[in-house]
């Protein structure tokens, strides 16, 4: 877990062991969700399965929660909620994947969801939310659908059928939903798709490959990362969609140049303030990534080196 103080200009790696120096084995394996939600941080670490909870001006642990497999965390009326891939929830086996509802004062899983395949990422629109089933892990016999739980009942119910491999989902502010879809990695490309939430139908696609998007006023920052094992290589792209009329508005939003020393990006966020842009390099996945921050216009301001495949966000606000 890194920081960067915008004020200062002062870039801080690996602040959890060093607040924390008690904690077991740091923060854990694999962070793969990062978020804050009244005052705490909650990072989602998925082969520790634990979602860990720090103060959020701090950074000292205030406790976990226990999430099997746990993949991704979003928030509604004072809980939190968490996918999983496990097939055991809450003391019923022969689920596909579940999404369990947390209280963020006690930390404790309250109830669970049964939803699709090894569940990726959700979010919320109106009262109801959306889970990415993804069926990752049965290459041929995907999962292709986005489950829909009443959050007044906290059940799934209905499925609505948009492609496969499913992965990352967000809503703008016009009562719609992005999913996205990796595809199978052969034929199948990565497709961005619109979910109309009044009727819960498929309303529009773009046909972008889109490994990460951030929704910053009515543009979508995006890249892809696009597998083929035709090729045996990646394709990588990047772009901005408006949001408010569903396109393409530009295949770039680096503009200096600066996108051809970026070999994998790995993560994308919009600061909500001063409007620059981040973006992440993974890298080979084995070496420290690069942190790149670029002006509104799309120019290069400054890099740090970070810690392994740096892919997540987390803007703590005054």
């Amino acid at each position: 877990l890194d920081y960067y103080n915008s004020s200062t200009g002062v870039y801080s790696s690996n602040i959890y062991s060093t607040i924390n120096p008690g904690a077991t084995k740091e923060l854990g394996d694999v962070g793969n969700d990062l978020q804050i939600y009244g005052g705490k941080l909650y990072a989602v670490i998925a082969m520790s399965d634990k979602v860990e909870v720090m103060d959020v001006h701090t950074a000292k642990r205030i406790g976990q929660i226990s999430v099997p497999s746990c993949r991704y965390i979003t928030f509604y009326k004072g809980k939190a909620y968490v996918s999983s891939y496990a097939t055991t929830a809450g003391g019923t086996s022969n689920v596909n994947g579940y999404v369990a509802e947390v209280d963020t004062a006690t930390l404790q899983v309250i109830r669970t969801a049964g939803v699709g395949r090894q569940p990726e990422e959700m979010a919320i629109s109106g009262d109801k939310l959306y889970v990415a089933n993804s069926g990752g892990y049965s290459p041929g016999n995907f999962e292709s659908t986005l489950s829909v739980i009443d959050m007044n009942t906290f059940r799934e119910t209905k499925r609505i059928d948009v492609a496969v491999n499913l992965h990352r989902v967000k809503a703008d502010k016009y009562g719609d939903v992005y999913v996205t879809s990796r595809g199978d990695y052969y034929n199948l490309h990565s497709k961005l798709f619109v979910i109309n939430t009044q009727l819960d139908i498929v309303k529009d696609s773009l046909p972008l490959a889109v490994s990460d998007l951030w929704i910053s006023g009515d543009s979508a920052y995006i890249y892809g990362v696009e597998w083929s094992y035709v090729t045996n290589k990646n394709t990588v792209s990047y772009g901005i969609v408006d949001i408010k009329n569903e396109r393409m508005l530009t295949s770039r939003f680096i503009t200096d140049g600066t996108d051809a020393q970026i070999t994998t990006p790995s993560g994308v966020a919009v600061d909500p303030d001063t409007k620059e842009i981040y973006v992440t390099d993974g890298k080979d996945n084995l070496l420290p990534g690069t942190l790149y921050c670029f002006s509104p216009a799309g120019k290069k301001k400054w890099s740090v080196t970070t810690g392994d495949i740096p892919g997540h966000f987390a803007f703590v606000r005054n």
